[in-house]
């Protein structure tokens, strides 16, 4: 899911995205609480009609955000309280408040309000904050069921870096009924090789006939594991955000742009993307423009990096349905990092 943070991706048109083949887009329920608030949103028609998107929409809880951007944060039983980053303007967002934002908006997947564990955290704090997570959830799909607006609900599974607080948030999680399960608390600094061993803590108490989705992940071969151990759905700002700063995904592997080798370079980004992008433009010329500041320049390397991106999931998608992921995954290696 490309991320639409203020209710756009960043440089590109609703056009722009659809094009590339997304079917699905995220926002982000606390920046849009903030400005331009649900009820002017609402008053437009929605999301939908506001930001011109006619595919699927799906809002997180703004908990993430709470934790990571607001200047003050202090999470009780009744909800989250936290000052604005824009203004510092005090907010109590609830596990039904944050529904009620969400019904505003009028996103099709709806995320319920979470309580998010630091890296590194200690184990009765991860304890606390799982059981919190699971009340709030609770509470969640209670104000969900009475909005009964065709709308779908996926729980939230928690737990820190502690394999038995990961199964017992799963256990407590999936007793409450979702239509979809997410793992959240994962990639917020902790090492990669304990990353995946929490994925997979998570992962082997969930349902395989529900789709799973692992919030705020990431890289490729972040991306390429999580599938192989039974992922579904990603999302990550890592794609626009790179883009931007000048770093682009390829078949071989990330170049940067700006680098002096690419001065006279004709070639495009990938001999072997298909993008507008590669179709017209050479290295060369989008160095020039990444390093003269050029607005053209965030808009041509994201259109590349979210093609790029919606490309692999196409590939995964199609291997998996040709019995030869196992191939495609190994082959990802050989091409990328030299068979290391």
């Amino acid at each position: 899911m490309p991320v639409g943070t203020q209710g756009t991706i960043k440089s590109l048109t609703p056009e722009d995205v659809s094009a590339l083949g997304a079917r699905i887009i995220l926002a982000n329920t606390y920046h849009l609480f903030l400005r331009p608030g649900p009820d002017l949103i609402a008053k437009m028609g929605g999301l939908h009609e506001f930001m011109q998107w006619p595919r699927a929409i799906l809002t997180d809880s703004g908990g993430y955000q709470i934790f990571s951007l607001a200047q003050y944060c202090k999470l009780t039983e009744e909800g989250a309280w936290f000052k604005s980053h824009l203004d510092g303007a005090s907010y109590l967002l609830t596990p039904e408040s944050s529904l009620e934002v969400q019904a505003a908006l009028g996103s099709d997947i709806r995320m319920p309000l979470d309580a998010c564990i630091p890296y590194p955290c200690a184990r009765q704090e991860a304890e606390r904050l799982t059981a919190l997570t699971t009340r709030w959830e609770a509470r969640s799909k209670k104000a969900w069921q009475r909005q009964d607006d065709g709308s779908l609900l996926f729980g939230i599974v928690q737990g820190g870096m502690y394999k038995d607080l990961r199964q017992r948030s799963a256990e407590e999680i999936l007793a409450l009924g979702f239509d979809g399960y997410a793992i959240g608390g994962l990639s917020v600094g902790e090492p990669r090789a304990l990353m995946l061993e929490m994925l997979e803590a998570s992962l082997s108490y969930l349902p395989r006939e529900r789709p799973v989705y692992l919030m705020g992940v990431g890289t490729p071969e972040d991306i390429l594991e999580a599938v192989w151990r039974g992922v579904d759905m990603f999302d990550c700002v890592l794609p626009t955000r790179n883009a931007r700063r000048g770093t682009l995904f390829t078949s071989f592997g990330k170049i940067a742009i700006k680098q002096a080798r690419f001065k006279d370079d004709q070639r495009p980004i990938d001999p072997e993307c298909s993008c507008y992008t590669c179709r017209h433009y050479s290295r060369a010329y989008l160095r020039h423009l990444f390093l003269a500041g050029e607005l053209l320049a965030y808009r041509l390397n994201t259109i590349h990096n979210l093609h790029f991106y919606l490309k692999f999931m196409e590939e995964i998608r199609e291997a998996i349905d040709n019995d030869c992921f196992a191939s495609f995954r190994r082959h990802f290696y050989e091409k990328t990092k030299g068979g290391n």
